[in-house]
Formats: structure tokens, sequence, C-alpha cells
């Protein structure tokens, strides 16, 4: 049986999926979007007993970034997002901070990835999926050994990431979808950026982009 461990956190005002990722027994653990509210996540942290050493960001939007400077801080580890998502996140009024009832966040990374890139943490090959559309320089993170891919705002259960914000595409993040994300094996489950799990296989049925790529 794997010791493999996901553990989600709903958190802020827009209901975002943060995901805490370790293996049972060891220390390091990766977040992937910290939304919002770094006091609770630094004691889940320390409930389970591990510490990050990366935090993988999705995409730059206010709601997946607000509670990066906190744990960065804390526990002094790299950030990582997509180079073409570097404008964003260094500008409040692209990622929507400040607007919506929230702090101006302006951020930079650590280290910028590109599409096709394998970074190694916790011991596993995580492969860099750029995924343009929600936004330019969205990202999905897939683990082979694992089965696993965390999709953040590009594919949901049932549905995708809108595009009317600065930088989305409907076209780029139709094909970012059907292309790239559906080659993947339908076993694979997916973890979004909002809402329930579901798997590659079941969104090749029932997404509605299906249809929409077919009649467009």
């Amino acid at each position: 049986m794997s010791d493999f461990r996901i553990k989600t956190y709903v958190l802020g005002g827009i209901s975002t999926n943060c995901y805490v990722i370790y293996h049972e027994g060891k220390k390091e653990a990766v977040i992937v979007d910290p939304a919002d509210n770094g006091v609770f996540l630094l004691n889940k942290c320390r409930e389970l007993g591990v510490e990050p050493t990366a935090i993988l960001l999705t995409h730059g939007h206010f709601d997946h970034i607000l509670a990066v400077e906190d744990i960065r801080r804390a526990f002094h580890c790299q950030v990582y997002a997509h180079v073409d998502e570097e404008r964003l996140l260094e500008d409040s009024s692209m990622n929507l901070s400040g607007t919506l009832g929230t702090e101006r966040m302006e951020l930079s990374a650590d280290e910028f990835l590109r599409d096709g890139q394998v970074i190694h943490l916790l011991g596993d090959e995580w492969k860099v999926l750029a995924t343009p559309g929600h936004t330019a320089g969205s990202v999905c993170y897939y683990l082979e050994s694992e089965q696993v891919l965390i999709s953040g705002d590009t594919l949901f259960y049932e549905s995708m990431g809108r595009t009317d914000l600065p930088t989305g595409s409907s076209s780029a993040i139709v094909k970012s979808i059907t292309e790239k994300l559906f080659a993947l094996p339908d076993d694979t489950m997916v973890y979004p950026g909002h809402g329930d799990p579901t798997t590659i296989g079941y969104e090749k049925k029932y997404n509605p982009v299906v249809s929409y790529n077919r009649f467009r």
C-alpha cells in the first residue's frame, strides 16, 4: 500500500482547495496553492508532523496565493510557478488581489518552470504540464508514479476554469484539456483547485468541454 498522502483543506472566500502532500512517516511535504489562512495551514502542518520544503502554484490568482508568504517565511521553502505567470503574480490588479475584499498581493516565485520540466520533490518526479487558458501561465502537476494530477483551475469535476479574467483564453483552455490532460491514463486521479476530485476517464466522458470541442 502506498504511503503517499494528499490532505485537502478548503480555504478562503472562494473555497479554494489547498493540498498538503507528503509520504507517511516522512517529514518533508509540498504545499500546492496555499490559498488563505496561513496560521491554519501552519498548525495543520505541525499536527501532521511535516515541514513544507516547496510551494507549488498552479497559477497566480489571489485565491491561490494569499498564504504563500506566511508559509515561505515559516519554513524557508521555495516557491515554484510557471514562467508565463510571473507578470500576473507581480501585479495585484492582474491577480485580482485587493479587488474582492482581500489584501493586495504582489509576489515572486523562487523558481520559474517550463512545460515538460521535471522537478524532484518528496523523492517523486513531478512533471510540469503547461495548460494555458484560465491564465497564460496555468500549470498542472503530474505524478505518474502515483497516478495523480493536480489540475488547479484548468480542469474541474464536469467543468473547466473560467477564461474571462486577465490572460485567459477559452480556445487555449479547451486545447490544454483535450490535447494534453485527456492524453493521460484514464485512471489518473485529478485534484482540482475547486470542488471534488475526479478522474481523467470520467471527464473524457462527461465533461462539457468534450462536446464544446466537438462542435466549435
